[in-house]
């Protein structure tokens, strides 16, 4: 075998691997996310819960909402509005 067919190979076997790691990932996170869930559907107060949940996504998102979607002022203004206060203490 050739250096670059066994520089191929350990690629092919790294990407393998890499994939398999990342199946392995996703099956347990899945397992683990579908017990919550179960455990979840069997509890008394579920629509409470949901309730709570939705209240917080709410308030999540007007946070996420209010961080980036406020615009900024403008610099020259802030910087016009430093002169004018400057200004005017240096009048009195």
């Amino acid at each position: 075998m050739t250096q670059g067919a066994e520089r191929r190979q350990g690629v092919d076997e790294q990407a393998v691997l890499l994939v398999a790691g990342l199946a392995d990932l996703a099956v347990s996170t899945l397992g683990s996310a579908l017990g919550t869930v179960r455990g979840l559907l069997r509890r008394s107060d579920a629509a409470q819960l949901a309730a709570d949940a939705e209240q917080d996504l709410m308030a999540r998102g007007r946070l996420a909402l209010d961080r980036y979607a406020a615009v900024p002022p403008a610099h020259l203004e802030v910087l016009a509005q430093h002169v004018l206060a400057r200004r005017a203490g240096d009048d009195a």
